[in-house]
């Protein structure tokens, strides 16, 4: 925590379902003090950061980015995890979920390994815990995991990870899977929030898994079926279950190519925004050139390319994660799905704390932790705070 005081002035104000000016926001001891009017407090007080013209908004929440800046976190290193952080902070990333993707076990527990050392150095935007993206998936929806280690459930092996390392909050699963409904019930027991992924799951497992302990969609439309043919009759997928289950909070990769803004327009219409959590997915290549890149770790990943604002298979036949960043899927909800601003920052912000349970950030209140990223009128981020200790000015 900082004990400098920062008094944001003349900004306009992203408080939840609206936009409001004529308000200063207090931040000291880094808790975000007091929103009031205006003049209320002595400016002799405080640092003060001008916001003119800019928007003030909280600090996003990214509940799965597998790295950034050319860091992966399955590189299980801390100057991965410390770098990742540190680029996505300067697009508003406050706090974030590192995730890993179906790998070697060993390299998988490396990465639990250091996302405690990188906590505990402080990283540039918090670390809320870790999500496990794989390896239980189904093989015919593995996108570009790596098949080599998608395998079944087995209690005994995830409850050795689960006992050994308290730092994972979400792990990402197929549910149909042999094994699968229990293993949702477990991590439920144990606090651990499952999620539908790389599934081949119909409509009624996908109900069936809601009542096991499944409650998020990982990247919704991304590896699972939607409506499909089983002989001559249609057969509802996973991606209508999502729709229709208000109990289903669901993520999406808002990053204008994995979803084109007329699904983008069709999930917000269905869900709402507090149903929806944007996320960015993000590989190492987020924030780096196009060209080559590996995905995944260094020693172990497969290759991919980055071109057209994405990461893709080296065929170009499928994506491989997002070069996103929170930014880019906040002006994207705006400017391609026509969601008001306030709307997008909640599926940012808010719906995220949520989903994680944080009872303390993720909206703009007296007496949260002070997150708060500043953009301009174009939606690009020109300051963020974390916890009251600026990280990033442009």
């Amino acid at each position: 925590m900082t004990n400098e005081k920062i008094l944001i002035c003349g900004g306009k104000v992203v408080l939840g379902d609206r936009i409001c000016e004529g308000l200063d926001v207090a931040l000291a001891d880094g808790k975000i003090a007091a929103i009031v009017p205006t003049g209320t407090l002595n400016k002799t007080d405080y640092t003060i950061v001008d916001a003119t013209g800019q928007y003030v908004c909280p600090g996003f929440i990214d509940l799965h980015s597998h790295g950034g800046g050319g860091h992966d976190f399955m590189d299980g290193t801390r100057e991965a995890f410390l770098g990742a952080a540190e680029m996505h902070a300067r697009h508003g990333t406050t706090a974030m979920c590192p995730t890993t993707l179906s790998g070697d076990p060993e390299e998988t527990k490396t990465v639990c390994q250091a996302y405690r050392d990188a906590k505990d150095a402080g990283p540039a935007c918090a670390f809320l815990g870790i999500q496990l993206e794989g390896p239980y998936f189904d093989i015919s929806q593995k996108g570009a995991q790596d098949e080599r280690y998608i395998r079944n459930p087995v209690r005994s092996d995830y409850e050795a990870m689960l006992d050994a390392y308290p730092d994972i909050v979400r792990w990402s699963a197929a549910p149909e899977l042999e094994g699968g409904m229990e293993f949702g019930r477990v991590l439920r027991e144990r606090g651990v929030l499952p999620s539908i992924g790389h599934t081949d799951a119909d409509f009624d497992t996908a109900a069936e898994a809601l009542a096991n302990g499944y409650t998020t969609i990982t990247h919704l439309y991304s590896c699972m079926p939607g409506v499909h043919r089983k002989n001559a009759y249609r057969i509802a997928g996973t991606i209508e279950a999502a729709l229709y289950f208000d109990a289903f909070t669901v993520e999406v990769i808002a990053d204008g190519c994995h979803l084109p803004a007329a699904l983008l327009k069709f999930i917000y219409k269905c869900k709402g925004a507090d149903r929806i959590c944007v996320v960015t997915d993000s590989t190492r290549g987020a924030g780096m050139p196009e060209g080559p890149t590996i995905l995944g770790s260094l020693k172990r990943g497969q290759v991919g390319i980055i071109e057209d604002g994405v990461a893709k298979m080296p065929d170009r036949q499928a994506f491989a994660g997002s070069v996103a960043t929170m930014d880019r899927l906040v002006r994207n909800m705006v400017q391609l799905a026509d969601v008001p601003l306030y709307d997008a920052v909640r599926m940012a912000s808010t719906t995220p704390a949520k989903v994680l349970g944080c009872r303390n950030r993720g909206a703009l209140v007296e007496g949260y932790i002070a997150d708060i990223a500043l953009m301009d009128e174009t939606l690009h981020v020109t300051r963020t705070i974390a916890a009251g200790r600026t990280v990033y000015v442009k």
